[in-house]
């Protein structure tokens, strides 16, 4: 056995000196997740431009552009697609039609007349129980009589999943949840037990873990403490949220082997890695030599983050499955549409395509 040594005064409050030791390893997680791929080979790629893409945009992208971004990343193979988020409108005005865009979702495959092989899994994040209720009654609405069943096509349409997040360090949780560590935690823990109840699967991110915008660097043993506590409150899986694009491969390493050193499998983590420094596919190497099968990436390179001053999108969809392809990995996506979808979007919302393969394949396609 081996002790993780945290500083911490009491649980989450990480600005403390204090050294209390924590037992891991081997962390025996108390659930059997849910996971959706089985090789090596295979590599799930969520797709977030639906929100962690637009949710920074200034001008309102109207509700059918959005209908149809998400319509076009399915039409590729992307079997999971971040849709949307039940946040304040107050706070993301950007992202205030999400439950209209979660009502067309339940919906779209009952008014479907062409048929689809695999139906993606749309997720949407849920920062507290208000959000968790109201996305909960909409699914109830057209089908009160049953819980959701996570682990087949649901509502007539696809699976739904529920997405959570907390931060890293306390000053980015104050800024972007309005509430320290320990509070988001206690938030999260009543939206998964809803959710659990609700028989929703649970994705959890963890914002900042390789760099805050105010604090600087992050302590890989606070990541691995919430990631581990994440994992027991009943989320299937953690996203490792470069949220900042601080990142770099020392940095990145050692929250990799901080993490397998606290009994957490690379099997339970996926990583969603900002370019800000261009340094997110470096990193999705990393990741990958290092056991990890699961990466978010934002078609064109759209995105930022409103919490995160200098902040750019994330990590191109495009950019990781060339990756994948170069490497002999499957992601069961067709590049060449997806590039031609980068394009639409970027042009259609009137920004610079920032993946990388997407501007030089788009030059070849034409």
């Amino acid at each position: 056995m081996s002790l993780l040594t945290l500083s911490l005064k009491c649980r989450y409050n990480f600005s403390s000196s204090v050294k209390v030791q924590r037992l891991v390893i081997p962390h025996q997680l108390r659930f059997t997740p849910f996971r959706f791929y089985a090789t090596e080979k295979f590599v799930r790629i969520t797709d977030v431009s639906p929100r962690d893409g637009l949710q920074n945009e200034n001008k309102m992208i109207p509700l059918d552009v959005k209908l149809q971004l998400i319509e076009k990343l399915a039409s590729t193979g992307i079997k999971s697609i971040e849709s949307g988020s039940f946040v304040s409108p107050k706070w993301v005005p950007q992202m205030a039609d999400s439950d209209q865009i979660l009502r067309h979702l339940i919906l779209e495959r009952s008014n479907r007349t062409e048929k689809r092989t695999i139906y993606p899994t749309y997720s949407f994040l849920v920062p507290n129980i208000h959000g968790f209720n109201i996305l909960h009654s909409q699914l109830q609405a057209h089908n009160p009589s049953s819980t959701v069943n996570t682990t087949t096509t649901t509502h007539g349409c696809s699976q739904i999943e529920i997405n959570i997040f907390v931060s890293a360090t306390e000053s980015f949780s104050r800024k972007n949840l309005n509430c320290s560590i320990k509070e988001s935690m206690d938030r999260a823990r009543l939206v998964v037990n809803a959710a659990k109840a609700a028989n929703l699967r649970i994705r959890a991110y963890i914002s900042v873990a390789l760099g805050c915008p105010f604090e600087g660097n992050v302590s890989a043993s606070n990541v691995a403490s919430l990631t581990i506590d994440l994992l027991e409150m009943g989320a299937s899986d953690i996203a490792l949220g470069d949220t900042t694009g601080m990142g770099t491969k020392p940095n990145t390493l050692n929250l990799l082997k901080t993490l397998k050193a606290a009994g957490v499998e690379s099997k339970l983590l996926s990583m969603h890695l900002h370019d800000t420094y261009g340094m997110s596919i470096a990193n999705t190497i990393l990741g990958l030599e290092h056991g990890i099968r699961s990466f978010d990436g934002s078609v064109a390179g759209l995105g930022g983050c409103p919490y995160s001053p200098g902040a750019t999108g994330n990590v191109g969809t495009e950019d990781i499955v060339y990756l994948c392809n170069s490497l002999g990995l499957e992601t069961n996506i067709d590049l060449e549409s997806l590039v031609k979808v980068g394009q639409w979007a970027s042009h259609t919302i009137g920004k610079r395509n920032a993946s990388r393969v997407g501007t030089a394949l788009m030059q070849k396609i034409k």
